[in-house]
């Protein structure tokens, strides 16, 4: 019998589906239906067939197409995303039916009238990464419609891709001819968030479903304390709080949430207190498909609420870790406090402390005071409370700094006293007792501490980061800040790791670095000191004078006593040459002596 024999051919590959389908059917299973069958008859069919394109298959809420043209291919998206968000302008953001799609030039394998190989794999792999309503290529694909459509081009650099081998280049179109906005690899891009080694996770918050805003608060803080459980297990990749939060109240795609944030797993779930009653649910999803891996509720008294987040964390690392030993599980599960008034006096500050501003800073601390004098064992209230003094040094609100270094540092102490096991207990008392007092070699020694205990923890990376720079070691400063960034990439409070990586290239010597990344951090936040002392030198020692003079007014319009016989005071302990780079810098730049 002769071996039939297989047809191969180079194509255009075009992969589409629908951004945050499973969503869209979860609210109007219908009518998602009826609109997706719609804009499929009168607008993405005919247009694929003006473009010359085959229809090889279609998912419910996908299609795979072929064209013998990448530029057809190309055009074809380009009119197909264009008339859908025409067609959007009217329809509320989280009701829009939004197509993702990838393109890819290569060899594929045809069976039939199916398509299979590489070829189609990349394509479907770049439509991952889309935005919803984009448009994502491979490198091949824009050598052949470079020039010849009406767009520019993103570089987003080398991209590791799921099931592909090596990392490929890969390129955003951008609608409407607008100027390409060039990203090149490197330490000033977005981070490629490619899946880590070992099982990944981020928690969102949960869905307060009391019925009561004023508990929005105790459902966060049972979020925040299953993120610091599970990020207790080195088994585990777990996405900081401060990302996390920022899905806080919207209607997410799981697969969006995934690719953003680099992880192989989402749990999100709801908290309901009633009276003394509290109840937990969960689910656990693999971020790549949206399969619902596990879910299950947790019930019983609110004495109850640790043992209920320990079973909590338990099943959840029981479902993604099988290998985490039971032991590590045990040692994890360390009440807080016994007292549950001063737990909720902490939940209370802690909200607080995440709305960055004066006011919300000083009811925090008022609030960790009374956590501590409930029980005066709750290291994390002690810590916690040492940090807002270091978060007030930072923004020149200090009233009086001898009794305010004093007080924070006994707080400091008093917490790594209580709690020298407790990775997010040392990482802040260190990184308070660095700021406020200038300890530089106790806290070096708790942070050191706190990453052998705990490598899951951002807050403590980017504390070693600054520890870093301060001592002269600045390219391992920077490797800590990476590290900071990709376990919490959406971090709001991301000003305090980008000033760190401003002063550690300045520092360095690599002036444009450090004004390329100071630019990056006040763009974040326009008010951050740090950054605007590194803008202001790194500008006048590379010779940019009025982007130097800018950074300086601003820097005097914030902090109007500043003088360089003053300025340690300002940027803390360094080391001499690297302070003598401060002062060269910020005097050329114009700061009075």
């Amino acid at each position: 019998m002769e071996e039939r024999r297989v047809e191969r051919r180079l194509a255009a590959v075009l992969a589409a589906d629908v951004a945050g389908y499973s969503r869209l059917m979860g609210c109007d299973e219908e009518g998602t239906l009826g609109q997706l069958k719609m804009f499929r008859k009168i607008l993405v069919d005919p247009k694929i067939a003006t473009h010359r394109g085959r229809i090889v298959k279609t998912t419910g809420d996908g299609m795979l197409v072929e064209f013998a043209s990448a530029v057809d291919a190309a055009r074809c998206a380009v009119d197909v995303q264009k008339s859908m968000a025409e067609q959007n302008i009217e329809v509320p953001k989280d009701k829009r039916i939004e197509f993702r799609i990838g393109i890819h030039v290569g060899d594929i394998i045809i069976d039939d009238n199916d398509i299979f190989g590489d070829g189609v794999n990349i394509a479907a792999r770049l439509e991952g990464i889309a935005e919803p309503g984009g448009i994502c290529i491979s490198d091949d694909a824009h050598r052949q419609i470079r020039s010849k459509l009406n767009v520019s081009y993103d570089d987003l650099g080398p991209r590791a891709l799921k099931n592909i081998a090596e990392p490929m280049r890969t390129w955003r179109l951008r609608l409407g001819g607008e100027a390409a906005l060039i990203i090149p690899p490197g330490p000033t891009s977005q981070p490629l968030l490619a899946l880590p080694n070992k099982p990944s996770i981020a928690v969102l918050p949960f869905q307060n479903m009391s019925g009561d805003p004023e508990q929005e608060y105790f459902a966060d803080g049972i979020v925040e304390d299953i993120i610091t459980a599970l990020s207790q297990f080195k088994s585990l990749f777990v996405i900081a709080r401060n990302s996390s939060f920022t899905y806080k109240g919207r209607a997410v795609d799981i697969k969006q949430v995934g690719r953003e944030l680099g992880v192989r797993y989402v749990l999100e779930g709801s908290v309901r207190k009633s009276g003394r009653r509290l109840r937990i649910t969960a689910q656990l999803i693999d971020a790549a498909t949206g399969a619902h891996l596990w879910a299950d509720r947790f019930e019983g008294a609110l004495d109850d609420v640790f043992d209920l987040q320990d079973q909590l964390t338990s099943s959840v690392v029981s479902a993604i870790g099988p290998r985490v030993e039971r032991a590590e599980i045990e040692r994890a599960k360390h009440k807080p406090t016994e007292s549950l008034d001063a737990y909720d006096n902490f939940l209370r500050g802690m909200a607080n402390l995440y709305q960055l501003n004066r006011e919300a800073y000083a009811e925090a601390l008022r609030l960790f005071y009374k956590s501590i004098e409930l029980d005066p064992e709750f290291a994390h209230a002690y810590a916690m409370a040492a940090w807002c003094y270091a978060l007030r040094r930072l923004q020149g609100w200090t009233t009086d700094r001898p009794r305010e270094n004093a007080e924070a540092e006994r707080l400091a102490r008093r917490a790594v006293d209580l709690r020298k096991d407790d990775a997010s207990v040392l990482g802040w008392a260190g990184y308070s007792l660095a700021i406020v007092v200038g300890a530089l070699a106790d806290a070096s020694a708790f942070i050191g501490q706190a990453l052998e205990l705990n490598p899951n923890l951002a807050l403590v990376w980017g504390a070693s980061g600054w520890m870093k720079v301060r001592i002269g070691e600045q390219d391992l400063a920077i490797e800590h800040f990476t590290r900071a960034i990709r376990l919490n990439p959406l971090d709001p409070g991301m000003v305090i790791v980008q000033s760190g990586t401003a002063n550690a290239h300045f520092c360095a010597g690599r002036y444009d670095e450090a004004a390329s990344w100071a630019a990056k951090a006040l763009r974040t936040n326009p008010n951050a000191l740090s950054a605007v002392r590194v803008a202001a030198a790194a500008n006048a020692l590379i010779g940019r004078p009025e982007d130097a003079r800018k950074a300086m007014n601003h820097l005097l319009q914030l902090d109007p006593t500043r003088r360089i016989s003053n300025l340690r005071e300002a940027t803390g302990p360094h080391q001499p040459e690297d302070f003598a780079r401060f002062v060269d810098g910020l005097r050329k730049a114009g700061l009075p002596e």
